[in-house]
């Protein structure tokens, strides 16, 4: 297969990791909305693709260009636009495991640790670029503990600013306010997960010679405007046919909310992913609004956190870049053993 007729296929294939990536991570968005009962699944998912998409006006291109980087492309190197396909496949390929076996784990994880697995295989590990790397790592550990800081705060917060209100008039303060936190956790769902489509389709035009870095890990041409609308398009797409299987973990297996619970846990997560997104910081929204769904569930009681399936979460997040790295990395090894290139 001739380079040209690979980056095509890497292109389609990055823009159907983005439909996936919007089913598999439909929960993040409506679960706390759908489990308090504000909106029915189908008008849910609706709703958050349709601020999926919105995000495109409101962010930067920053979390693309860290995506774009994390594997150092050789641009006259035409085995590097595989390592890009074979990265790929591997995020696809976990994030389809995981979403049937109904866990939420991270997309951005698989993403980052497929490119990962696929450029080590064929080139070391002085491949990875760790200075666009190290930053995404620590945030695996920081995004879930901000978003349950953020989540215990806001409950608080709201509790005590809402102590002499009557329960029922609570409940109906904060299902309309449920509509505003989940479009503002859509915003920041498709701002830093589209971006990563993105950088995919970035990095495997640098790598056919299409696109051309500046030593800096900067673009010398601006980012075609179909790059950005097809991304955020399928993201918002994938939203919409929704992913049931992990909305019921993650909204009604963790802790049960209440509408004021539902809201202090979006406001939380959409915080945190608004300020990673804007510090060009790939995160996942997953962790993130696990984190923050804890977070409010401890102010309440934390003996009504399932921790036993809280534990099964976490080990999904720790084995997602290990293993979508080891897929990557077999698939290069199946394309370097049929020849490629």
């Amino acid at each position: 297969m001739d380079v040209a007729t690979i980056v095509i296929v890497t292109i389609a294939v990055a823009l159907v990791f983005d439909i996936i990536n919007g089913f598999h991570d439909a929960a993040n968005s409506i679960a706390t909305i759908v489990s308090t009962r504000v909106l029915s699944p189908r008008y849910a998912v609706l709703w958050a693709a349709t601020f999926n998409f919105v995000a495109l006006f409101i962010f930067k291109i920053g979390v693309a260009k860290t995506i774009a980087n994390i594997v150092i492309v050789n641009q006259t190197d035409p085995a590097y636009v595989y390592v890009v396909m074979c990265g790929l496949l591997g995020a696809i390929v976990w994030n389809l495991l995981t979403w049937w076996l109904a866990l939420p784990s991270s997309s951005s994880h698989a993403l980052i640790g497929g490119l990962s697995g696929a450029g080590i295989a064929y080139h070391g590990f002085g491949v990875l670029n760790t200075d666009k790397l190290f930053p995404t790592l620590e945030f695996i550990i920081i995004a879930p503990l901000i978003g349950l800081a953020l989540g215990m705060v806001v409950m608080v917060a709201i509790s005590w600013a809402f102590r002499h209100v009557r329960p029922r008039s609570v409940d109906r303060t904060f299902r309309i306010g449920q509509l505003f936190s989940a479009g503002l956790y859509s915003i920041g769902h498709g701002g830093n997960d589209a971006q990563k489509t993105i950088g995919v389709i970035i990095a495997v035009l640098v790598a056919s010679g299409h696109l051309h870095f500046t030593a800096k890990g900067d673009l010398v041409e601006s980012i075609p405007a179909w790059i950005v609308f097809s991304s955020y398009g399928c993201m918002a797409f994938g939203t919409a046919i929704g992913g049931w299987r992990i909305v019921k973990t993650m909204g009604m297996g963790i802790t049960h909310l209440k509408p004021v619970g539902g809201f202090c846990a979006e406001v939380a997560g959409a915080i945190t992913l608004f300020g990673a997104t804007h510090f060009k910081i790939p995160v996942s929204t997953t962790h993130t609004i696990t984190g923050a769904i804890i977070g409010v569930g401890s102010v309440n009681k934390l003996r009504g956190i399932r921790w036993g399936l809280a534990a099964r979460i976490v080990w999904a997040w720790v084995l997602t870049i290990p293993a979508a790295g080891l897929v990557g990395a077999l698939l290069l090894e199946l394309a370097r053993a049929l020849n490629a290139w």
